[in-house]
């Protein structure tokens, strides 16, 4: 059997386990969607998010890319941010790295990596924005640990930064920011930044609503 044909094996019997536990599961599922949740993770494959936080389907809104970051520029992004907001009406945005990310470590070096280079650097903008806190850090590992949770608190800043999130807070939204680390050693969750509802933007990124 292809490895591919496995997932579809597996399908088989993931839908069939499903009606013997609920024969209206898939007619509930077919219904409009209405998650309380937006992740933004990470691509890895070792960083489920419904699977670590317990979710079932329809009960969070996902997006993922490498180092789950929070361009201005990816369009990809701003739309699922805006699709969430607007449209669904998310009550939380959880931005979740996790420790041993690919994407921060290579981010660390000075190797060339080709396309990836311009994505990274934007983790990189990170790193040059907090050398100062991270330098003095002897120990590689602690470092690299570090930087994950720094990528996390600024890609949260830069959500508070869209029009998207200050709209929202501006017409009364209770939408909370959180920035989450995932451990890969020990499937637990630690809380680095929340942003509640109204937080105060400052300096030129703040925007100004009629």
């Amino acid at each position: 059997m292809e490895l591919y044909e496995k997932l579809l094996t597996a399908n088989k019997s993931w839908a069939a386990e499903q009606l013997n536990v609920d024969e209206n599961y898939f007619m509930n599922l077919s219904q409009d969607q209405k998650p309380d949740f937006l992740w933004i993770g990470c691509s890895d494959s070792r960083v489920p998010a419904e699977n670590l936080t317990g979710s079932h389907p329809g009960e969070m809104f996902v997006h993922r890319n490498v180092a789950n970051l929070v361009v201005h520029t990816d369009m990809n992004m701003l739309s699922v941010l805006q699709y969430a907001v607007e449209v669904l009406k998310v009550k939380h945005i959880l931005v979740v790295g996790h420790y041993q990310c690919g994407g921060v470590k290579a981010s660390m070096t000075h190797q060339d990596l080709g396309l990836i280079n311009s994505w990274l650097r934007n983790i990189k903008d990170v790193y040059e924005k907090h050398s100062a806190q991270l330098e003095v850090i002897p120990d590689e590992k602690l470092r690299f640990d570090r930087l994950v949770e720094l990528n996390v608190l600024e890609q949260v800043k830069n959500l508070a930064e869209t029009t998207i999130v200050q709209k929202a807070w501006h017409i009364g939204s209770e939408l909370h920011l959180h920035g989450w680390v995932f451990g890969l050693h020990d499937g637990l969750i630690k809380t680095i930044i929340h942003m509640p509802p109204g937080t105060e933007v400052q300096g030129i990124n703040k925007y100004e609503f009629d």
